[in-house]
């Protein structure tokens, strides 16, 4: 489905107290993440002994789509509002990345700088609201094929 010639990285902006949501979508990217072309990452990847301020940072500037699991935990962390969400709107003004709003539990994100953007999954509907979580995972799964491919054609050009 991916061209395996085109590398595309993911970086993953989520609250820790999200973590369980953060995996089960993990596993509803296994797909996606087999892909040689395409790597997902978040910050449980850091190392002992690394710093994890400067791991954040590298991979956030380097990223071709940043997935922001949006709830009413991730909105109250100071670190992610003020470091990870104003980098990664930075980046996408300067269409240097791709910011793509996963919304993962109700909260006042419409009053967010990202509330402009298109959210997943469908109707931006909370994905623990969805009668079957699965099918609100798949549906963002869908979405994100979509962007990494996008991503794909832009940087094949």
């Amino acid at each position: 489905m991916f061209d395996d010639n085109i590398p595309v990285s993911v970086f993953t902006s989520y609250a820790h107290k999200d973590e369980d949501l953060r995996e089960e979508l993990d596993v509803h990217l296994a797909m996606i993440k087999r892909q040689p072309a395409v790597e997902v990452w978040n910050d449980r990847e850091i190392i002992a002994g690394e710093e994890w301020d400067d791991s954040i940072k590298k991979e956030l500037e380097s990223a071709d789509i940043i997935l922001l699991l949006v709830s009413p935990r991730f909105l109250a962390s100071r670190y992610i509002y003020e470091v990870e969400i104003k980098t990664a709107l930075e980046r996408h003004e300067k269409r240097n990345a791709i910011v793509v709003p996963i919304i993962l539990k109700p909260c006042d994100w419409t009053e967010t700088e990202f509330a402009k953007l298109q959210a997943l999954p469908k109707n931006a509907k909370p994905v623990n609201k969805w009668d079957d979580m699965d099918e609100a995972f798949y549906n963002v799964v869908t979405g994100l094929k979509q962007v990494i491919l996008a991503v794909q054609k832009k940087k094949g050009k």
